[in-house]
């Protein structure tokens, strides 16, 4: 009763409330603009929380971080650019939806699977915290390398249309992963002696490039398009519909905990694992990546679920699970706390407040969102006459601003074109953006898994762990393959009937 006192005086002050409503607000703002990213976002909060206090400072960064999360959504449904790379899962049926008229339908599918996934993962931050911290120790690099090579799998499911065209797609995103240092030995990879490529090619470019300058070009080529209003006001999405997505939301939500509890992943990957995973479960996968609000639900469900998840290797073991909470670790150093297992011991009380705190900002980011959805979706009626050059300055200053390079616009520029030709040649994007993102992890954990096993490949079928992977790996290319097949046989079926009548 003493305890919960004293969590109960520390959390219940305006300051606390303030800190969490302000950082949600200006996590869902950032998040909405391409190139500026939550951990950017985080990142320049942190100077302003050294005078506050403790709890207050880790409950606004964790605000920023969570509306981050959200925001990221908004302009990938209504302009096709993604706010983060996370988002950009979800423009893969948002904004078809938006084209056709849903924006706001689009908009609240994702604001309520958001909230639900960030409910569900931090539900696991407080009560399974130390469980799944100790499953995640377990993963060294041969149960990552399976993990990636079972994210990897994704690619099938997501090669609508054509599997090669895809697998082709997925291997120049793999290529081009590789520009750069070789981080083992040094040397230039793909450079042609350019100094800016140096250090890889940079994300945001390509990700601003690849997804928004295409529908640029493609709007000045025809030179006129009829305007579809967005319908900001309406009924949004009916509860019918939530319902009928609400397994594939816990779905993605409990692949976006597990996800997010490994240090390393990252939320991208746990956005496009949850929307294959829906894929292949919904009867209506066919209108996936057309227009389907249960895709746009399953992947912002697998994006948020990491936010709470990542929490929990931090506050457990003092591993930050991604960059942004290696910023708030600190913000914990700075205010004189160390997170571990002596945190529980020592700061209890601190411990319980910032759950609280962190329960909270799931109601705050409902209501937030909502207050969003109203203004934002209003963007998607402005005619893209007006609002596509508004839309590629952004692109240039978001591409600018992540390394204040020239350079980087260029590149922009130049995925956009790719972009173009891929659209025109009928080539799924999402193949070579998740064969770009998942490359470099590929290629880093094999090389150590061959290091630490003095390149005996029997380290990586070395425990239980790698062999339910494997095990996914191997079902997934089975199913996956399986269906290809049987879609080719009713493809051709289909035509002796009609040569037949």
């Amino acid at each position: 009763m003493e305890n919960f006192s004293e969590v109960v005086g520390i959390f219940f002050s305006l300051d606390n409330f303030l800190a969490i409503a302000v950082g949600v607000v200006i996590g869902v703002v950032v998040g909405s603009i391409p190139g500026l990213t939550a951990t950017m976002a985080v990142a320049l909060a942190l100077p302003f929380t050294f005078s506050m206090q403790p709890v207050a400072a880790i409950l606004l960064l964790v605000g920023i971080y969570k509306g981050g999360m959200y925001g990221g959504s908004i302009t990938a449904i209504l302009i096709r650019t993604p706010g983060s790379p996370a988002s950009a899962c979800t423009l893969l049926d948002g904004y078809p939806m938006a084209q056709q008229g849903h924006a706001k339908k689009a908009l609240k599918a994702a604001l309520y699977s958001s909230v639900i996934a960030d409910f569900i993962s931090n539900i696991a931050l407080i009560f399974f915290a130390a469980y799944l911290a100790k499953i995640a120790l377990n993963f060294g690099a041969p149960e990552f390398f399976w993990l990636i090579c079972f994210s990897l799998t994704i690619i099938i499911s997501l090669a609508s249309g054509s599997m090669i065209k895809g697998l082709m797609a997925a291997l120049l995103g793999i290529l081009l992963s590789m520009v750069g240092l070789d981080e083992v030995f040094g040397s230039q990879r793909l450079t042609f002696d350019n100094y800016n490529l140096m250090d890889s090619i940079s994300f945001i470019p390509l990700l601003i490039g690849l997804f928004a300058i295409p529908e640029i070009i493609e709007f000045y080529r025809k030179k006129a398009i009829p305007h579809i209003k967005a319908k900001a006001s309406g009924a949004g999405l009916a509860f019918s519909e939530l319902k009928r997505c609400m397994k594939s939301i816990v779905r993605g939500s409990l692949i976006g905990v597990i996800i997010g509890a490994i240090p390393g992943t990252g939320a991208t990957a746990a956005a496009f694992i949850s929307y294959s995973d829906a894929r292949r479960r919904s009867p209506n996968r066919a209108n996936f990546g057309k227009g389907e609000v249960e895709g746009v639900a399953a992947a912002e469900a697998g994006n948020n679920g990491v936010a709470g998840a990542t929490l929990i290797p931090l506050l457990s073991l003092g591993i930050p699970g991604d960059v942004i909470t290696a910023i708030i670790l600190g913000a914990f150093m700075v205010h004189g706390l160390t997170p571990g297992p002596l945190m529980f011991q020592e700061n209890l009380s601190l411990i319980y407040a910032l759950f609280l705190g962190i329960m909270c900002s799931s109601v705050i980011l409902l209501v937030v969102g909502n207050v969003a959805i109203k203004y934002f979706s209003l963007i998607a009626d402005i005619p893209k006459s007006i609002l596509f050059p508004i839309v590629l300055m952004f692109c240039v200053y978001g591409a600018y601003a992540v390394n204040n390079a020239t350079f980087d616009v260029w590149l922009m520029l130049a995925f956009g074109v790719l972009g173009y030709i891929f659209n025109r040649a009928a080539i799924p994007a999402a193949p070579f953006l998740i064969g770009f993102i998942l490359g470099p992890m590929f290629e880093d954990n094999l090389r150590r898994s061959l290091l630490i096993g003095s390149n005996d490949l029997s380290i990586f079928v070395r425990g239980p762990i790698t062999w339910a992977f494997i095990a996914l790996t191997v079902g997934s290319i089975g199913l996956a393959v399986y269906r290809f097949a049987a879609s080719r046989r009713g493809a051709r079926d289909s035509t002796d009937e009609s040569r037949q009548n």
